[in-house]
């Protein structure tokens, strides 16, 4: 999925919008939901993509203590990572994240929506392109 996302943004730069959305799948990756609190903290000093990379490279790697070095990795101010992780200061969010991507029909990752489309699981690049020219075509 990679390489089509960093297709879709390098050829529709000034097009299309990225937003993320967070849909922790416990059932399958129990630490998920932690990760997911964590990356939110990295947010918090600029380093939300970086930490999320690190996060998806080290899928099996997710205990507190990991993802509290991975923050020291990306020189973070850990103090202020560690508070925020240990605060839950975004429990609520992700969960909100989890409601939402529940509604709207996601049952598993990856999953996208193309201006309200529905793309579930791993595409092709072509598959986003064919929706865009379409979508921006009707414009």
């Amino acid at each position: 999925m990679q390489s089509a996302l960093s297709q879709i943004q390098e050829n529709y730069k000034d097009t299309v919008r990225f937003v993320f959305r967070d849909f922790p799948l416990t059932r399958i990756h129990p630490q998920a939901y932690k990760a997911a609190e964590a990356a939110r903290c990295a947010g918090d000093q600029d380093k939300y993509w970086e930490y999320h990379d690190i996060l998806f490279a080290n899928i099996k790697a997710l205990q507190p203590e990991e993802l509290k070095q991975y923050a020291a990795d990306l020189k973070l101010d850990t103090a202020q990572f560690t508070a925020c992780l240990d605060n839950n200061a975004y429990t609520a969010a992700v969960s909100k994240d989890l409601a939402l991507g529940t509604q709207l029909g996601v049952s598993g990752t990856p999953a996208f929506f193309v201006n309200g489309r529905f793309l579930s699981g791993s595409q092709p690049y072509s598959a986003f392109a064919e929706l865009i020219e379409e979508m921006l075509a009707a414009q």
